[in-house]
This record gives structure tokens, sequence and C-alpha cells, in this order.
């Protein structure tokens, strides 16, 4: 199903009904859209199925409706506070997701929705921001004035909004597009663009709401959705450090982390990556990949450690629940910022 974690089926959805299934989280890490990188972050699948579980639960106690069913131990679906231990597997209800075919960067989304009926997977990332910190991809393609901020340019430190932006990118693409609205709409098929927003809208809402009550700033995140007889439905995971962004007293509290230290320690693969996705825009091609000359190397042990603490310690602060063996989170952001 993606890069991180696996996707099992145990009755499949038909044009009528929804399936069921589960996600198997796994301690993998994707950056820059590469996929599986080469090393695994020891807890980290647990972590992100815990705070994924924790707000979906959250999302229905508010009224938000999601594909979540429950997390599962010992064969048994259960609800996060009857897991004895942090867990590795979450179950959901499965919706459509028909073929996308495409000719070089040109995708038939006619054929998606024309198999896909009123029950499908929306082929859109619904993207909210709070906030733009430091590696946000809206610096590169807007200016402060076009939000109302009153800077020149960019500055060197996080910067707040008065009101959350919401954007659209796509989903099933090789390398994700950012949308206009009426782009968006017609990708969207027959689920309404503007109750899609309204959900993101509500949804960073709760988000924000739980991670200010635990000290945390929530500055931007996404998500995806499903459609389903006439009802939008939260789907796949949300709130996650790999969702989302998250930091704490000014320090990144997410996939973030990982970024940047690729930036800082491999540079030259970093830069392949982005010419190579350059490359393949201008020549219409949709395998980016196979157009980088060059390939990520694995991390430092003491590196892996800190970004297992980082996620553990986020997750157990977010909760506010003790799910993991970690350090207090102000510790593991003291290892980040010495990395």
């Amino acid at each position: 199903m993606t890069s991180v974690k696996e996707f099992r089926i145990e009755e499949a959805a038909t044009n009528d009904d929804l399936g069921e299934g589960s996600f198997v989280f796994t301690d993998a890490y994707s950056v820059f859209d590469w996929g599986q990188m080469p090393d695994q972050i020891p807890e980290k699948g647990a972590s992100l199925c815990a705070m994924g579980a924790f707000n979906f639960e959250l999302l229905e106690s508010e009224g938000v409706p999601t594909h979540y069913r429950g997390v599962v131990e010992d064969g048994d679906v259960v609800p996060l506070a009857e897991s004895s231990r942090p867990p590795w597997e979450m179950a959901i209800d499965l919706t459509q997701v028909p073929d996308l075919p495409n000719e070089g960067r040109e995708y038939d989304y006619d054929h998606y929705h024309d198999a896909a009926g009123e029950n499908y997977l929306i082929p859109l990332e619904v993207v909210f921001r709070n906030r733009v910190p430091v590696g946000s991809s809206l610096r590169r393609r807007t200016d402060p004035a076009d939000h109302g901020l009153e800077f020149e340019s960019w500055p060197e430190e996080a910067v707040d909004l008065a009101e959350p932006i919401v954007e659209f990118t796509t989903k099933y693409e090789e390398g994700d597009r950012q949308l206009d609205r009426e782009e968006a709409d017609a990708i969207a098929g027959v689920a309404d663009i503007d109750d899609l927003e309204s959900v993101a809208r509500e949804v960073n809402r709760i988000v924000t709401e739980q991670a200010e009550s635990a000290g945390l700033v929530h500055e931007d995140g996404k998500i995806e959705c499903l459609y389903y007889q006439g009802e939008i439905r939260v789907a796949d995971v949300v709130g996650t450090f790999d969702e989302n962004r998250f930091s704490y007293e000014g320090t990144q509290l997410s996939k973030e982390v990982l970024r940047q230290h690729h930036k800082r320690t491999q540079p030259e693969w970093v830069q392949a990556v982005e010419a190579a996705k350059a490359e393949a825009k201008q020549e219409d091609v949709a395998d980016w990949k196979s157009l980088c000359e060059e390939t990520p190397e694995p991390l430092e042990e003491g590196v892996l450690e800190t970004a297992r603490d980082l996620y553990c310690a986020g997750a157990n602060a977010y909760t506010g629940q003790e799910l993991f063996d970690a350090p207090p989170l102000s510790s593991a952001i003291g290892a980040v910022q010495r990395l």
C-alpha cells in the first residue's frame, strides 16, 4: 500500500459496500518521495499506529466520520484504551481504489471515477497549514503577501498564519502536484470540494487543540478521505509525525527532522532527487526515480536512536499516556537539537 505500512484485505469493497481490512505499520520511513529508505527506526510503526488510533477515536467523538474500526490485538479489534501494549495493526473499513491510467504525466481520472461509482478513495490529499515552518513548500511557491503577511520575503524562522490555509494536491500521481481549486474539484469526482475542505478544517481544529493541550504546536498536516454513498469519511492515518508537522519549544517534532538531517548530511542525494524530479517534469516522464543518479546512505546508529526517542516520546506527550518506554519529550528534543 505504501512504503511504510502494509495493507491487509479481509473482505474487499464493492461498488455498493465497504470492505474490511487493516493497516500493519512498520518501522520503515520515507523522505522526499523516495519510498523506503535504507534504515528502520525502532518502534516508529507502533508510535504512528497509536497516535493514529488516538486521533481517529478523538475525531469520532467529535462527530467526524472515519474509516477506523479499532486496533488489533491477538486477533481482536479493540479500542486503543483496551490494548495492553502499543499496537502495530489498525482495523479499517475499505473502499475502492481503481486503476489510474496514465500516459507520461497525463492521468485519466475519468477512468478512475467510472470504475469507482460512489464508493472510492478520493484521489486527493488535502493539506492544511497553521504556520509556515522552515522547509515548507509554501515558501517556494508563494510570497508572504499572498497570505496577507507583512514581509517582503520569507524570514528564516517559522511564521504563524492568522487563518489556516487549505490546499489540494494529487494523491496517486508519481509526484505530488499542487492543484488549483477547479482542478481539485474535477479530480474529487462526485465528492463536493467544499465539504472536503470543511472536513479538513474540522480535523485541523481538533488535532490543533489536542496538540496545544500537550504543549505542542501543530504547524501543518494533511488528510485523505473516502466517499461512500454521499458521505465523506476521513481515511488513511491522521495526526501522526509522518502526516503532520508539530513542534515543541521551537524544535521540529515530525518527520521533518529526518528531511533536514538528510539535507545537511547527504546534500548530493537530495540535490540529485530534486534534479531528477525537474528532469522528469520537463520530459513528461512519470517515473522520476529512474532518472536519479544517487541513492541514500544509511544513517548512523545514534541518529536512529534519536529518531526513535522522538517518535515515542512525542506519542506519549501527544496522547497523554505512557505508551512507550521513552525519555521525557524535553530530553528527546534536546537530542534532536544536537544532531
